[in-house]
Order: C-alpha cells, then structure tokens, then sequence
C-alpha cells in the first residue's frame, strides 16, 4: 500500500511509552507529524529524535503532535526516550500493521543481504486527517527544519 498527499491518512491504535495508547482519531483537531524509523538507539535514528526533541517547543507553537513509530517495544520505547530525553510520544508497532497501512515496510539491502525493514519516513496530517506533506527515504540532516516549515505553512 502507498500513501498519497492528498489520501487520508490510515487510523490507528497503538501502544506507547509510560504504559499509554495513541489513536490517530484523537488527535483530530490538531495537525500531526508522524516519523517512521527504523529502531531506537541506534545512531540515525537518535539523530533524527533529538532532531524532533530540539524542535518539539516550535511544532507546539503550531499545534503539531510528534509521534515517532518504530517496531520497538512499549520497554525499548521507555528506555530510548528516558536516555535521550524525548517529549513526545513513542508509539510500538510490533505486529507492523501501521507501517504495512501507511507502505514503509520495505525490502532493503545492506551489504548484498536483502531485508524487511521501516523505511524511514514521515507524514503530516492535518487537522480533518488528511496526509498533506511527506517525506519517504528520509535523510536526517535539515529533515525536522524542513517537517516545521511544511507545518507552519497548513
């Protein structure tokens, strides 16, 4: 399944950090930034957290939620975000029904040896659901900069 600017976006119920659920129909009403990755702790994807981290205060200035999404689990999520510090929440998709709903479960390649894997990527929702900025094959740097203009722009 691909995900187009314009299809509203997939709903979803996941498990989070501090034993919490989030739902994408509960956040209607405010825009949302959902970020893909691969796996906490490692060195992109820390890159990229503390990215959001660092700019949480400004995506708050223009009532945008951060969730990050990774097949993690809830006990790996509590982990990476208490050591880095993260404020926004960290959402577990063990089964993978949210990354093969929003098409980021892909086959990669590293070092000749063909893998599924998250495909780093991210979405933003407006306010009625709807997917109007994203971002697939996300390179880290400028990344967040580039996410908080799209969002100050809805």
């Amino acid at each position: 399944m691909s995900i187009e600017i314009g299809d509203k976006a997939p709903a979803f119920t996941l498990p989070t950090d501090g034993a919490g659920t989030v739902s994408l129909s509960k956040l209607r009403g405010q825009k949302v930034v959902l970020y893909f990755y691969p796996k906490d702790d490692t060195s992109g994807c820390t890159a990229e957290a503390c990215g959001f981290r660092d700019a949480f205060p400004k995506f708050g200035k223009v009532d945008a939620a951060v969730i990050g999404i990774s097949r993690d689990s809830v006990a790996a999520h509590d982990k990476f975000k208490k050591k880095y510090e993260l404020p926004f929440t960290l959402a577990s998709d063990e089964k993978g029904d949210v990354t093969e709903a929003y098409g980021v479960w892909v086959e990669k390649s590293m070092y000749g040896r063909k893998y599924m894997g998250i495909e780093r990527a991210t979405f933003l929702i407006d306010e009625k659901g709807v997917v109007r900025g994203l971002w697939r094959k996300v390179k880290v740097p400028g990344h967040v900069e580039a996410v908080l203009a799209a969002a100050k722009a809805l």
